[in-house]
Formats: C-alpha cells, sequence, structure tokens
C-alpha cells in the first residue's frame, strides 16, 4: 500500500510553493508545467494539467503522467480529490493509478457521430476468427482504461470509476441499444495479454459492457472492489492464476462474476487456477444503490431479467481448469452456472460454503453442449471432476431445478454434491411429471434452455458418476414432481437424503448402477440397470 506520507506530499501540500493545492484547478499557465517535481515516484495529474472539474477533457494530461511514469522507469500517477473527465486512459508497464478518496474517473459523453475524437476505436482482428465470439469480447482499446502486453500495472484507492457514458453493447439486443460507433467506448477497464496485475478497493459505476474485460490475463489478483454495473461486472476470459477476493458486484442485466476462455486472442486458451472467495453477487438492485448502499430493490416487473450469478461461459474455446469458489453469498440472482459448449474441457472444480437467497433461476447449472463455435475440427469437450459441498439455497425458481445436463454420448462426469440443503418455491402445475425435455444440443447454454422441468431438486441427464450425499430438498409450495429426475445416466450414488413428502423421490429412465441408502424420505434401493421406473 502506498506511503500516506508521500501521497499527502504527491497531493501538494509538500509542493504548494512550487505547484499549488493538488485539490484546486490551477490556471492554464501554471497548469502546463508538466515538468513538475514527483515525490518518491508519485506523480499527480495534477501537476500535468489535469483539472478534476468533471467538464473539461482531462485525458491528455493523465496520459503524459502515465508516459511520464514509464518513462521514469515506473512509478504512481495519483488522482486527487476531483472528478476527471476522460476519454481513453492507456495504460503503460509498471505503473499505477491511484485514485485518493474523493477522486472519480468519469466517462466523457461521446462525440455526435461523424465527428472525431472520444475514445480510442475499436482495434482490426483476424477475420479468421472474429466471429468465434461477442464483439466485445473481441477489442479491447475502446475502452475508457485499457493496456495490452503489460507487467506490473496496479489500480488502486478508495476512489470511483464512473462509465456513465459508456455503451452496453453493440445494438444486437433492445435493452443495448444506446449509441454505438467509432469514438464511443464499452467497457470500463479492458486488459489483453498482461501480467501481474492488480485492482483494489476502488468502486466502479455503470461499467458499460464489461466493468472488467480480461483476456489472457496472468498472475492477477482482484480485492475489495464494489461494482453496481449495466452489464457484466466481471469478465476473466483465459486468465491464469487469478484471485477475486471480497468483492461486491449488482450486475441486474448480466453476470456478476464470468469466466470465461474465447478464441479471441486467435487461439484456445484455458482459463485455469481461479480462486473466487468471499464475494457477494445480486442482480435486483437499482444500479447505484450498491455503492451507496441505500440497496433499492428493481420493481416486482424485473423479475424476469435478474442476472447477476458466478458463471463459466459461454464462450468456451480453451475451457477451464482447476478453480475454487468459497465463502460467496448470493442474493436475487441467478446462481451458480458452469457451461462448456464450444469444445473446451470443464475440469477439476470445487464450490463449497456458499449461501443462495431468492434465486431466480437453478441454483446449480452444469451444461456441457456443442455449439462448436469456433475452428473446424475441434472434439467436445470433457466436462468432469466437479465437487459441490455445503450450499444452502433457498426460495428458489419454482419451475426450475438445479441442472446437470451433458448430451448423448458426452455425459458429464465424476460429480459429487454434499452437505446442502435446496429450498425451492415449488408449485407446478400436474403436467409437468410425465414432461420430457427436449435435448437442446446445439442451444445456447441458459437454464431456461429446457423449458420447466419435472423436477424439484434436480434435472439429471446424460451423466455419469453422479454421487450425492447429506442432500435435503424441500419445496414452499406442494408439488407433484420427483425431487430428482434421472434419464441416461450411468452410476447414480445417493445417501442420506430428505425430499418432500407426498410427491416420487426418483423418477429414473434408462439408469444403470443406481443406489439409494441411508434415507428416511426415501426408501433404499439398489438396481444394476433400469429402464423406466419411479420410486416414491
Amino acid at each position: 500500500m502506498l506511503d500516506r506520507r508521500s501521497l499527502i506530499l504527491a497531493s501538494g501540500a509538500g509542493l504548494a510553493a512550487a505547484a499549488g493545492c493538488a485539490t484546486t484547478p490551477q490556471p492554464k499557465a501554471q497548469a502546463q508545467d508538466f515538468g513538475a517535481t514527483s515525490v518518491e515516484g508519485i506523480l499527480n495529474v495534477r501537476h500535468f494539467g489535469a483539472t478534476g472539474d468533471g467538464t473539461t477533457i482531462d485525458t491528455p494530461a493523465i496520459n503524459r503522467a502515465i508516459e511520464d511514469a514509464a518513462a521514469r522507469g515506473g512509478g504512481t500517477v495519483y488522482f486527487p480529490p476531483g472528478k476527471y473527465a476522460c476519454f481513453t486512459i492507456r495504460l503503460k508497464s509498471k505503473v499505477s493509478l491511484y485514485l485518493e478518496q474523493g477522486a472519480i474517473i468519469y466517462a466523457a459523453p461521446a462525440p455526435p457521430e461523424g465527428t472525431s475524437g472520444g475514445y480510442d476505436h475499436p482495434e482490426p482482428i483476424d477475420p479468421s476468427y472474429a466471429n468465434y465470439q461477442d464483439f466485445g469480447h473481441g477489442h479491447w482499446r475502446n475502452s475508457l482504461i485499457w493496456g495490452e502486453g503489460l507487467s506490473d500495472i496496479t489500480i488502486a484507492g478508495d476512489g470511483l470509476i464512473d462509465g456513465t457514458n459508456l455503451a452496453r453493447g453493440d445494438g444486437s439486443y433492445n435493452y443495448m441499444d444506446d449509441p454505438h460507433y467509432n469514438g464511443t467506448g464499452n467497457k470500463a477497464i479492458a486488459l489483453k495479454w498482461c501480467r501481474n496485475v492488480l485492482l483494489r478497493d476502488f468502486r466502479v459505476y455503470r461499467g458499460g459492457w464489461f466493468a472488467l474485460l480480461a483476456t489472457g490475463v496472468d498472475n492477477m489478483t482482484i480485492d475489495n472492489l464494489i461494482v453496481d454495473t449495466t452489464r457484466d461486472g466481471f469478465d476473466i476470459d483465459c486468465c491464469r492464476n487469478v484471485r477475486v477476493t471480497n468483492c461486491h458486484v449488482n450486475s441486474p442485466w448480466d453476470d456478476g462474476i464470468c469466466l470465461k476462455s474465447s478464441y479471441a486472442l486467435g487461439e484456445a486458451r484455458a482459463t485455469e487456477n481461479v480462486m473466487i472467495a468471499n464475494c457477494y453477487v445480486t442482480g435486483n438492485y437499482e444500479i447505484g444503490s450498491l455503492i451507496d448502499a441505500t440497496w433499492k430493490k428493481m420493481p416486482p416487473s424485473f423479475a424476469s431479467q435478474v442476472h447477476g450469478r458466478i458463471k463459466f461461459g459461454t464462450e468456451s474455446n480453451g475451457g477451464y481448469k482447476n478453480i475454487t469458489i468459497t465463502n460467496c453469498t448470493f442474493e436475487d440472482s441467478q446462481g451458480f452456472a458452469l457451461e462448456t459448449v464450444d469444445g473446451g474441457d470443464l475440469e477439476d472444480v470445487t464450490i463449497s460454503n456458499c449461501t443462495m437467497r431468492g434465486n431466480y433461476s437453478s441454483p446449480i447449472f452444469l451444461r456441457l453442449g456443442r455449439r462448436m463455435r469456433g475452428p473446424k475440427g475441434a472434439a467436445i469437450a470433457k466436462f468432469r471432476r466437479i465437487l459441490i459441498s455445503n450450499i444452502v439455497s433457498s426460495s428458489s425458481a419454482p419451475l426450475l431445478p438445479s441442472i446437470i445436463a451433458g448430451i448423448p454420448g458426452h455425459p458429464v462426469e465424476d460429480v459429487k454434491i454434499a452437505d446442502c440443503y435446496f429450498h425451492q418455491e415449488g408449485g407446478a402445475p400436474e403436467n409437468l411429471v410425465n414432461r420430457v425435455p427436449p435435448l437442446e444440443e446445439l442451444g445456447y447454454p441458459e437454464p431456461n434452455m429446457f423449458g420447466d422441468l419435472p423436477a424439484t431438486g434436480f434435472y439429471i441427464r446424460d451423466a455419469k458418476n453422479v454421487e450425492m450425499s447429506n442432500i435435503e430438498v424441500a419445496v414452499e409450495k406442494a408439488d407433484p414432481r420427483a425431487a430428482f429426475w434421472l434419464q441416461d445416466v450411468e452410476g447414480a450414488d445417493f445417501f442420506r437424503l430428505r425430499v418432500p413428502g407426498g410427491a416420487p423421490s426418483f423418477h429414473l429412465s434408462n439408469v444403470s448402477k443406481f443406489r439409494n441408502f441411508g434415507s428416511l424420505s426415501a426408501p433404499e434401493k439398489q438396481m444394476e440397470s433400469v429402464q423406466s421406473t419411479t420410486i416414491f
């Protein structure tokens, strides 16, 4: 952490005679004295001409400070309190940005379409793979802050990044019909091919398409951020050795913390060695009310749009390996989604000690599909070795249980779920009991992709070696559906279950090596093979 005395000196208190008070905009003649001295490698943006008045575009001054710090071999670019209206800020290696309490980096309105200036234009992408991911994943420079090919960079401090004027997308969806043309920006922070990155303590308000897009970034720590944003919070794409800790994310229209492994780098690169811990995610508060702690809920009519989950996918060319998620809290969100549909293996994942309240979708969604958006010839992925334990989920969506779903010939494998409580709203109509959902092998992976489902606890299809122990499924309203619905499953081992009364414990269709034992509310059964049966 930066030395407080040095920061105070850099803010102008120790340099008042030479540069004036840092919090007071200087006359133009003085502000052009870009050679103002630094204190212990700390460069005040005011000394390079920044005004912090919320109207003057301060980007040229800020970028000069960054370039000066880089030319010195590294340093800290310091933002004293003020509102710094900016277009694109370009990071450099071995340079830190430090936002003092009261400092705001403000995304300025883009110039009118057809005029010059504004944010950096999106860079060209090789047409041979440009269509293998969404537009936003293949461009970094059209951002408020970006860096490429850098090392040893930090953004820290108690200040705010305000992306109010960033676009949320490319106009392909109705809720993203904001401006999209050269000169607009659509990400708060974008990093490509970087290493040794630290993001700590600041807040992000309305972060555009992504509050953070990190692609091909290795050795990254994201700690103690508060993100109140219009689409994804963190997109961690093709990254290695990442720690996300102690963060709060409110993302009503999209995902909160999202791991991806796209083809945007021109290669299939896995996201691996990732730890997410002690985080809070939600998708049902008005933007800004998380940051100011007023906690204003979205109106009831917004329910169908609630997001705010932790998700792997949908971009999944490189896969996901060696990932752990622990001690996270969900409120009014869509729970966990682990998806691989483009050929990248998803394996070696643990999820533990998490709570969910007001889940608008499946608490747990494990999906292997074959969309295969990527170079031809890629093999269908493996999805295996997933351990989930100590999860409490309450008041989840009435018609969407947790889902484990592979495709014929390509099962989800080696899933162990233990010591969990799943409370669903229940109350499904009788006609769902015998519904056989479609396979949807090519579909975009979402829990609602199969429609309403014939289970209250788990819908399991095309899976192998599924083990569950000490699991309770409870319903708020009486529900006729089976607690566990299994089809085309090899190896299904259940121990010490509690399931709702008055409905089947299991529906089995083409299931082999099935066992249930030690359960007071479900009869003990062991069957080598069963074509079709219902167990009460």
